[in-house]
């Protein structure tokens, strides 16, 4: 096996905070946690959307599904 296989996220996260604090220094930290934060949430946002819409076409399709055609 070799040294250099890294395979859980834990490991990556370790990875890029050792990278982010040699090459970018200690003052980027803050702005990128406040980018990551803003990210998921954005991502969280869009996550509820389409479930929300989805929730809708399911209920929207049940209905349709009840009416008896004439």
């Amino acid at each position: 096996m070799s040294v250099f296989v890294i395979g859980n996220i834990t490991d990556w996260v370790v990875l890029a905070l050792v990278a982010i604090i040699l090459f970018g220094g200690s003052k980027k930290i803050p702005e990128l946690a406040r980018s990551l934060g803003r990210a998921m949430g954005e991502f969280k946002k869009g996550q509820k959307e389409i479930e929300k819409e989805i929730a809708s076409e399911t209920k929207l399709e049940a209905e349709a599904a009840k009416v008896p055609e004439q």
